[in-house]
């Protein structure tokens, strides 16, 4: 089923609460996909994505803010929410603590920076413009 979006679906963001797998598609400078596997959450009305300065996906977004997200349901692997969005804010602000709790729900521990060099955390809002989910039932 596809639908325009006013609020998130309730199994939607269920899915988002929960460490569920998640990718993140953004446009590289010449047009083409670049997609990556990320932690989520929601706002209760966008969903949020954290990043580290100088990444890919972060410079693609700052050039082109279009993104798509696939949220897959672990439990049913059939269930998925494809989201179409925008992102409408990319801020340095909170970015850190915000790595801390997804660390926490996806890995049940504080989270340890993996490369060992210094980060800035950015955290990304993104507003969700279409939904399509499966099963279409």
């Amino acid at each position: 089923m596809v639908q325009l979006v006013s609020d998130l679906p309730t199994r939607l963001t269920d899915l988002l609460e929960a460490p569920s797998t998640c990718l993140l598609s953004t446009l590289n400078p010449d047009g083409a996909p670049q997609l990556t596997e990320v932690w989520v959450d929601t706002d209760g009305k966008n969903i949020l994505v954290n990043t580290v300065e100088g990444h890919r996906k972060l410079k693609n977004v700052r050039r082109d803010p279009r993104v798509a997200v696939s949220i897959l349901d672990r439990a049913d692997p059939s269930t998925y929410y494809s989201v179409a969005g925008t992102v409408i804010s990319i801020d340095t602000e909170g970015a850190a603590a915000h790595i801390d709790r997804l660390s926490q729900k996806y890995t049940g521990a504080p989270y340890r920076n993996y490369r060992g060099v210094p980060q800035t955390r950015v955290l990304l809002t993104i507003r969700p413009d279409r939904i399509v989910h499966a099963p279409w039932s």
